[in-house]
């Protein structure tokens, strides 16, 4: 007993530190990989190659299908039910492989639920980077650009698989609460989708930062006054008055074609729609046009600095005064779209719950597909794994397409609700499981092997004596037969 529990101990830490390589090579791969490959390829004329014998995934895969097609033969009522439907493979398959197939399809059916884990989880390289671009990443002593941010989820993995293990795993058994691989599973899900509402709740406070941009049926416009007078403007509305190289603060919104006043001249300006236009105003009209520029003047040259935010967006106004080499005080920036004023640092709470998903929820996975596989068909479990991560990213795919809302944020919680209502579902069918254990059920029937031969064999003695015994007493009724005549014939 103290020997399973310590192989159990050892199991559940193999599996800690083999999720801590993999995102540890991921903070590494760009530096080492190259490297390596090198490495790889000059040895390879020192390696001894075998090639693979058989593949159980094609053995599974058939008698799965063997066992279907023979209970769909024998789907009447005039044949008795077996126990489990695998059992229709015994006429082919030996009682071994079928066990062990039964032990492979009960951990299956559990992974149904899993893809909608992976469906939110692999969102963080799209939707969060995308959000990310729409935040400041200024942190003061560092800064961040959106696709960086990724590289807090291996960063806090290293940090959370040592502290689960050897802290929160421990303290959880000691105070004797059943904290089992699928109860953990399902705090990871549950972690993933809370990772998903702050996210929606990070959307929704970026959006009321965002500038208002027109609709489908809506226009904006700009005017910059490039006149070395003030000039007053009516467009539809709106009156303004715009000093001397300058422009008015913010885009002005029209819904329809609108009359454009200058100066007391009038003409009516018409905007696209669902377009942004900047109207710079000079000298006999304007030009919604939009211009490259250097500025040079013989062998002197002007250089212009001007800090510019996450997401902002200027238009420079360089005036026919501008003087060499004090340009900087004769240019003047006009603030088109303001710099992203939410911090990234606001996503490191998401991040944070979804690795901590991660780690109970990926760690746990891989640990218990192994301890619940039969010894020769662990990878069949672990490449099961693997395709519910790739069937997450179609269901992806599927939502975005299907499901187009207007809003962000109601897409992490739409994604959100779908996780959670996975994540009772799969408590459910967790709460029926029953815990098994592959080597000792192997072993008994390895046990079992050695007296059903031995059975085989008394009865093939059986036979072969009665068969045995059969011949002799014929033979004697034949020699009894040819006796009679000769006696009578004396």
């Amino acid at each position: 007993m103290c020997s399973r529990v310590q192989q159990e101990k050892q199991r559940s830490t193999f599996f800690s530190i083999f999720y801590l390589s993999i995102n540890a090579g991921s903070l590494l791969s760009t530096v080492i990989t190259p490297i390596l490959r090198v490495v790889f390829i000059v040895g390879s004329g020192m390696y001894n190659k075998t090639a693979p014998q058989g593949n159980i995934l094609v053995k599974v895969c058939k008698c799965i299908g063997f066992a279907i097609k023979n209970r769909f033969r024998h789907r009447s009522s005039a044949y008795p039910r077996r126990a489990h439907w695998m059992d229709w493979a015994e006429e082919k398959y030996d009682n071994l492989l079928i066990a062990q197939v039964k032990m492979v399809v009960k951990v299956l059916f559990l992974y149904i639920p899993l893809p909608m884990f992976w469906a939110l989880f692999d969102q963080q390289g799209s939707r969060w980077t995308l959000q990310a671009t729409t935040m400041n990443g200024d942190f003061g002593f560092l800064i961040i650009q959106p696709d960086q941010m990724q590289t807090v989820n291996p960063i806090l993995i290293l940090a959370l698989v040592p502290i689960m293990d050897s802290l929160i795993y421990p303290l959880i058994t000691k105070c004797k609460l059943n904290f089992t691989p699928l109860k953990r599973m399902t705090v990871g899900m549950f972690l993933a989708a809370l990772a998903f509402i702050v996210a929606a709740l990070v959307q929704i406070q970026i959006d009321e930062t965002m500038p208002q941009f027109p609709s489908s049926t809506q226009g904006q416009a700009k005017f910059i006054n490039m006149l070395d007078t003030q000039l007053d403007v009516k467009a539809g509305p709106y009156n303004i008055t715009l000093p001397p190289y300058t422009a008015n603060a913010d885009y002005l919104t029209f819904d329809e074609p609108f009359e454009l006043v200058m100066n007391s001249t009038s003409q009516l300006a018409d905007i696209p729609d669902g377009n942004r236009t900047t109207m710079v105003i000079i000298q006999g009209g304007h030009s919604p046009t939009h211009k490259q520029f250097r500025i040079f003047d013989g062998t002197r040259e002007c250089t212009y600095t001007q800090e510019l935010g996450f997401g902002s967006s200027y238009t420079l106004i360089i005036p026919p005064t501008v003087t060499f080499p004090q340009c900087q005080e004769s240019i003047r920036p006009v603030l088109n779209i303001e710099r992203n004023s939410v911090s990234m640092a606001w996503q490191i709470p998401q991040y944070f719950l979804i690795t901590a998903g991660e780690v109970v929820f990926s760690v746990t996975g891989l640990e218990f597909a192994y301890s619940q596989a039969p010894s020769n068909m662990k990878s069949v479990l672990q490449a099961g794994w693997l395709l519910t991560v790739a069937v997450g990213n179609i269901i992806v795919l599927t939502i975005a397409e299907v499901i187009k809302l207007d809003y962000q944020w109601a897409e992490y919680i739409l994604f959100a609700s779908l996780l959670i209502l996975v994540c009772i579902i799969f408590a459910f069918m967790a709460h029926f499981y029953t815990y098994i254990d592959p080597a000792k059920i192997e072993a008994e029937f390895a046990k079992k092997e050695p007296e059903d031969k031995k059975r085989e064999s008394l009865k093939m003695d059986k036979k072969d004596s009665v068969e045995k015994s059969y011949e002799n007493r014929k033979n004697s009724d034949s020699s009894s037969d040819e006796d009679e005549p000769s006696e009578t014939k004396m």
